[in-house]
């Protein structure tokens, strides 16, 4: 029998991991979660620790695709995770800076892919996926995705050309770097629709909630989802924690078992949620740094126990823009791992939510001590303090850093311990922030060569405006049936 996947907010049973792999939200509204989340023992960790990042993939992946035999989740990875791709061998590598307070500080390099950015690493993965299963059903798959900047290239980076998916991907207008803008609405492939919303990312996100929760409609047009409610986008994430933790092991002359800290430029909750599946399934991560901008709906909520989030008027726009974001979706998935996968609990505080505006868990001290033992710990980096630890990572380290990756090392920065490494997640390339580079550094961010002129190409995008209902009209004259 292979892993089974239920709803956060219900007993509702969605199946297997090729199931929900082209879903969205469950019909219920809540999210897809495993029954289990599978294990690994001492002895894997050390037969794991010398694989290729494909290999790795393979292994790390299958654990939650068991529907899938293990031949073909190791032929996807081969071919998602290439050093053509990345521009590395090591897909991932680790690259220490120094010793800060009797801390190993390094960087965990997840933005070499297609697109600069840490969401490429479980995008390629999708793209092989999807493409794998929707020719195999016979199927096609209209995507319908939001983003604060990084997610919508990535994911039409991943799809574009690919057979039997369209994809339809919403953006803020005016909330993403110039760079980002161009890397997605650059792309002519007929299968990419971009169309930009007044508003923030929490709005377009709302608008693809809206559309998936209309079953009938989702159901007839094949809506699915690459944002990360997608709990692939999950699992591929898993993968590089298992990788930088084998690295660090070997840099650092650590024993298997050893614990490191990871610090998690934090946005949409995917990325620091992946950590957390992780450690649970017995990497020795010793805390989670839950790093944010000055939209520190996490961070206070990590801290007072209070879950308040904001809406679209209250979500400033920031230097670090992918993190824009005041509703995180995978903090539903982390909430229902804290409950101890108690979907009515969980549905009750989303009610509350919902009526109130905001829950507390601080009288629940079984919740208090699951979140102790989660590692899980949280910050709040502001404008200046980000453009100080990139003029400061720069003068110490010779390294560019883009401002997310910052906000990760200054939140990092709070939580170290002597002897042990912490590891900050490199969540993009400074090209595609190059204003707020030039503002630390006084000089132009770097950029890879043949995206000098990404800028100047012709841009297509379609402006729409926050009705649900006009969305779905435009899906259903473009949706591939």
């Amino acid at each position: 029998m292979s892993l089974q996947y239920r709803s956060t907010r219900s007993d509702t049973r969605l199946g297997s991991f090729t199931d929900i792999l082209l879903e969205g939200l469950a019909p219920d509204g809540g999210l897809a979660m495993p029954q289990a989340i599978p294990q690994v023992s001492a002895q894997e960790l050390v037969d794991w620790s010398g694989l290729s990042y494909a290999q790795l993939a393979a292994r790390v992946m299958h654990r939650f695709a068991d529907d899938l035999p293990f031949e073909v989740v190791e032929r996807l990875a081969a071919a998602a995770y290439t050093e053509q791709t990345f521009h590395s061998k090591a897909i991932a590598p680790l690259t220490p800076l120094g010793v800060e307070q009797g801390a190993p500080l390094a960087l965990l390099e997840l933005s070499n892919g297609p697109t600069l950015a840490f969401k490429d690493m479980a995008m390629q993965m999708l793209g092989q996926l999807f493409e794998y299963v929707l020719t195999s059903r016979g199927q096609t798959l209209n995507i319908l995705g939001a983003t604060s900047g990084d997610t919508g290239s990535a994911a039409e980076y991943a799809m574009r050309g690919k057979k039997a998916v369209n994809v339809f991907m919403l953006s803020p207008q005016g909330r993403m770097s110039d760079f980002q803008r161009a890397q997605m609405y650059s792309l002519q492939d007929p299968n990419i629709h971009n169309w930009s919303v007044p508003g923030s990312f929490d709005d377009c996100q709302d608008m693809v909630k809206a559309v998936s929760a209309d079953l009938a409609f989702k159901s007839k047009y094949r809506i699915g989802t690459v944002n990360s409610i997608n709990w692939a986008r999950i699992t591929a994430q898993v993968v590089y924690y298992f990788a930088g933790y084998f690295q660090a092991v070997r840099q650092y002359g650590l024993k298997m078992g050893d614990a490191v800290a990871v610090s998690v430029p934090s946005g949409n909750f995917g990325n620091v949620l992946s950590g957390y599946v992780a450690k649970r399934m017995g990497l020795p991560l010793s805390r989670l740094v839950v790093a944010t901008n000055e939209n520190n709906v996490l961070a206070e909520f990590f801290n007072s126990l209070v879950y308040r989030p904001r809406g679209s008027t209250e979500t400033y726009v920031t230097s670090s823009p992918s993190m824009d974001i005041s509703k995180a979706s995978n903090f539903e998935r982390y909430v229902f791992e804290m409950l101890n996968g108690d979907a009515a609990a969980l549905a009750d505080l989303w009610r509350q939510l919902s009526s109130t505006g905001q829950f507390s868990l601080a009288d629940n001290q079984t919740v208090r001590d699951r979140m102790a033992a989660s590692g899980l710990v949280a910050g709040e980096s502001s404008h200046a303090q980000r453009l100080a630890a990139i003029a400061d990572i720069d003068a110490k380290y010779n390294r560019v850093i883009d401002p997310h990756t910052a906000d990760g090392i200054n939140v990092g920065r709070q939580y170290l311990r002597a002897g042990e490494p912490m590891l900050v997640l490199e969540t993009a390339l400074p090209a595609k922030f190059g204003q707020t580079i030039e503002e630390a550094l006084g000089r132009p961010a770097p950029r890879r060569a043949g995206l000098e002129q990404l800028e100047s190409l012709p841009q297509r995008v379609v402006a729409v405006t926050q009705d649900v209902e006009a969305l779905k009209a435009r899906i259903a004259e473009q949706a591939l049936l």
